[in-house]
Formats: C-alpha cells, sequence, structure tokens
C-alpha cells in the first residue's frame, strides 16, 4: 500500500498525578482530568498506539500501520516502531527517574529499546527549572547519597525558558519540573526507573513505586552533558536547526515564513506543528497544518512543500 498524503494521528491523552490543563489551553486538546500529564502524539507504543485520522488507513491506528503495512515506513531493521513523540504539561514536578540502555532494556526488561530522549521547551513559567544530572563522582558516592535521602547535594538543577532543548541520553538522572511544557522525542520505550517522588502520596494515600537498585545500575557516574544543537542555517523561507543526531534519531526545529521545499531523508519522517498555521503539499494535494497537529510522512514521499507561518519539530529515524 502507498498513500501520497501525510498520516494525521490523534493525541493518546494519559493521567499522570503530576498533570495540569496546559494540553488543553496551549494545544486545544480535549483532557480527560485535570491532572492530563501527557499526549501521545506520534506513538506505535502497545501502551498508547495513537490513532490514524485520515486516509485509507483511517480507524487504524500507527501500530497497526506498522505491523500490516511495513512498506509506508521503509526497511530500518527494527522489529518494533522505533520512536516516540508526546507532549507533557507539568503542573507539578515530575518524579527524579533514569532509563536504561538498548543493552539492559533487553537483558533484563526484555524490551525492545532502551530510552534515550530530548526535549523542546514549548513553553515555560518564569523561574522554572529541570533536574539534570547529578553531583556525584563514583557510584560508591551515588549510591550513598541516595540511600541518605540527600537530594539537594545530590541533584543538579538548572533553569530552562522556552526554545530551550535538551538531550537526555539513557543514564542521565532528570525531572521536568513544574512549570514546564515540552515536546519529548524519544526511543519508543515505557521503562522508567524513580529515584526520588517528593514523598508525594496519590488520591488513596499511597506514595509511588521506586526502583532505585535499577536506577543505581543504571546511572551514568559520573554525570556527562554534551550540547548536541547545530546553528541554524536558512533554506529558502526555512530557519532549520539540528537539534540532535545520532544513532537512535535526528531531530530538527523549523521556522517557516512563506514557502519552502524540502527534500525527505531515506526514512519516514515525523512532524509535530507547535506554532502557527500553514499548508503541506505534496503531490498535487494540499493539506491545512495547525498548531498541535502530528502526522508521519511515508517513505516514498521524497519532496513536499511546507508554506505559511509555523513552527515545528521533525524527526526520523
Amino acid at each position: 500500500m502507498y498513500t501520497q498524503e501525510p498520516i494525521f494521528l490523534d493525541p493518546v491523552l494519559q493521567e499522570r498525578i503530576w498533570g495540569g490543563n496546559k494540553l488543553a489551553e496551549v494545544f486545544g486538546y480535549n483532557l480527560i482530568s485535570e491532572h492530563t500529564g501527557e499526549a501521545w502524539v506520534i506513538s506505535a507504543h502497545p501502551n498508547g498506539p495513537s490513532k490514524i485520522k485520515n486516509g485509507v488507513l483511517a480507524g487504524k491506528t500507527l501500530l497497526d500501520a506498522w505491523q500490516y503495512n511495513r512498506e509506508l515506513f521503509g526497511e530500518h531493521g527494527n522489529e518494533d516502531y522505533p520512536l516516540l513523540v508526546k507532549l507533557l504539561d507539568a503542573k507539578a514536578d515530575l518524579s527524579v527517574q533514569v532509563h536504561p540502555d538498548d543493552t539492559y532494556a533487553r537483558k533484563v526488561e526484555n524490551q525492545p529499546y532502551g530510552k534515550t530522549e530530548c526535549w523542546y521547551i514549548v513553553d515555560a513559567e518564569p523561574g522554572a527549572e529541570i533536574v539534570f544530572g547529578h553531583h556525584a563522582q563514583t557510584k560508591e558516592q551515588l549510591e550513598q547519597m541516595i540511600d541518605q535521602g540527600e537530594w539537594e547535594q545530590l541533584l543538579r538543577r538548572i533553569p530552562v525558558e522556552k526554545g530551550d532543548f535538551v538531550y537526555v541520553p539513557s543514564g542521565a538522572i532528570h525531572a521536568i519540573g513544574a512549570g514546564i511544557v515540552i515536546l519529548e522525542t524519544q526511543q519508543s520505550s515505557d521503562i522508567t526507573y524513580r529515584v526520588y517522588d517528593y514523598d508525594r502520596k496519590d488520591d488513596q494515600g499511597n506514595t509511588r513505586d521506586l526502583h532505585l537498585d535499577s536506577a543505581k545500575a543504571v546511572s551514568t557516574v559520573p554525570h556527562e552533558t554534551t550540547d548536541t544543537r547545530n546553528p541554524a542555517v536558512m533554506i529558502g523561507d526555512r530557519k532549520e536547526q539540528k537539534l540532535v543526531q545520532n544513532e537512535y534519531f535526528s531531530v530538527y526545529h523549523w521556522q517557516i515564513t512563506g514557502e519552502s521545499e524540502v527534500k525527505t531523508p531515506d526514512s519516514f519522517v515525523q512532524v509535530s506543528i507547535i506554532d502557527g498555521t500553514g499548508e503541506i503539499i505534496l503531490d498535487g494535494q494540499s493539506f491545512q497544518l495547525h498548531k498541535g497537529d502530528h502526522f508521519v510522512l511515508p517513505v516514498h514521499i521524497d519532496r513536499y512543500v511546507m508554506k505559511g507561518s509555523m513552527e515545528a519539530i521533525v524527526s526520523h529515524v
């Protein structure tokens, strides 16, 4: 099956103890509760596959398309769809956590992927900050500080603002702070090891589980920070910045003010419109684009035109 149009997707909303209502305020989504923390906007993960909105596959999920229409995505040697894109609204601080790499995920969790991820800060309240990394210099020191609950001394806090980008490899201890909305591009994994949760309790008065042994096993010591961003370049009416490129994904920030022809890589392409409006034109067809739209371009589409005034996060393997 070949389709000469974008595959538009409905977000899968997820309730979280730390979630709020900004996914409605910023993107107009219909929330499932006052604690809607995540929208899985491009997902073929079994825990929340996105539903296809248009075309011959309308009503099916992206997971269905991956399983039964693999020709749309090309041959990447991946048994499972490799990427997952989310929007997160942190009304409260997220738990401090860490994710394993592929080797640990396969060996210990029997899962195909670990979790390397990256964040584009869509919105941030004044004074917002993230936890990114730690101050321990050895594994022994890290374990001792975790065991003794020396969180203020251990955790590395960084202020962030709208438009910032953070690359979070597997093994990096991290947390999104209150007042932040991010677009997260990650490996298609749902493995999280919770290190610290501020002793919070849910509606039933229960604390959430911690996973300290696993967290200690996979955390990188000492912490490493890598700025993966490249300078922005103008390509016609498109200002493009490569945010990260590695073995897991390539992620770009686009600012389009006018009309820009795009030649696609040898891969399917994921696009999230995070601001503005416009259209995508391909094979003689025009599709309207609005803030909060998310779509996949099949692998056999080799060029298209983006037109309008809009901002997008674009990714591919």
